[in-house]
This record gives C-alpha cells, sequence and structure tokens, in this order.
C-alpha cells in the first residue's frame, strides 16, 4: 500500500505541473474515494493556483444538490454507474467554474457489491472543457486498496489526456 501512495504522490506532482503548464484548473467530484483525490491533489505544494475545490457527494442527496445530478438519472442507472458518473463530473466542473474535472463512484466495499456490480467497480469520468471521457475500473483487493487505485488511476489517466 505504501508502493501505492508513493505513486499517487508522483503522479499528482506531475499532474500539477501540466496543469500550470497549460493554465488549468481542476475540481473532483468523489463518492468511492471519500476526498482521497482532492487530499492527494492538494499534498503538492501551490495547488492553490490549479485546484479549485473538491465536492464529496457520498450520498444520492448530496449528488443532487451539491453537483447537481437528477434523481432520474440516480434511479434509473444507480450511483455507480457511467451516466451519473459523467452528471458528477460535469457538476463539479460548473459548480467550481473550471476547465477541468474529475469524479469518481464506486462500490469500495466490503459490501455493497452485486452480481452486476462488484465490490471493486468503479467508474472514473473526466470533464476537460466540453469533452467527457469515462473508464470502468474493476479493482482488486480491500477497501483501502480500491480506493488508492482509483485515485492513482484518477491522476494518470487525466495527465494522460492533457
Amino acid at each position: 500500500m505504501e508502493i501505492l501512495q508513493q505513486k499517487i504522490s508522483a503522479i499528482a506532482a506531475q499532474l500539477a505541473q501540466q496543469l500550470i503548464h497549460k493554465g488549468l484548473t481542476l475540481a473532483t467530484a468523489e463518492s468511492c474515494t471519500g476526498g482521497g483525490l482532492a487530499y492527494a491533489l492538494t499534498s503538492v505544494a501551490g495547488s492553490s493556483a490549479w485546484f479549485m475545490g473538491g465536492i464529496v457527494s457520498y450520498s444520492n442527496v448530496a449528488k443532487q444538490h451539491l453537483l447537481l445530478v437528477d434523481a432520474p438519472l440516480l434511479d434509473a442507472h444507480g450511483a455507480v454507474s457511467e451516466p451519473v458518473v459523467i452528471a458528477m463530473a460535469q457538476g463539479a466542473q460548473q459548480q467550481f467554474q473550471t476547465d477541468v474535472a474529475i469524479a469518481t463512484s464506486g462500490i469500495a466495499g466490503p459490501g455493497g457489491g452485486t452480481p452486476d456490480k462488484p465490490v471493486g467497480t468503479v467508474w472514473i469520468a473526466w470533464q476537460l472543457g466540453h469533452q467527457t471521457f469515462t473508464e470502468l475500473f474493476l479493482f482488486p483487493g480491500d477497501r483501502a486498496d480500491i480506493r488508492e487505485q482509483s485515485i492513482l488511476l484518477s491522476c494518470q489517466r487525466l495527465l494522460d489526456k492533457i
């Protein structure tokens, strides 16, 4: 786990450099990562230059009120779904008026999984301007492993995209 944390720190620092270089701002919308993504990003010195804020929207009510996710979308697809994670990323970008946003929604466990959405299922969305990218992951491990892998891949994939 410590090796994963070191990788997260290194990727967050690289991401910060690229955001600064390109003059981009970033916001986060987190569910399964519980603020861990914002923590990793703000652990980089000088992050106030590019990180505008984050919303931890663990409940569906929080997703609706804070990230402007429509209730019918949540009812139709569930919180751990591509349409909802897209709406979360777009909501974070809108609420913070940023260039870029990252959203995470998943099942970190140990409970909560179903045959269709087992523990380790994580949707991540990246909003870059008007473009949205998503990816579905099925991470192995315990709750901490799943959350850390989600944070790492959130940053890594955004770094690849910008």
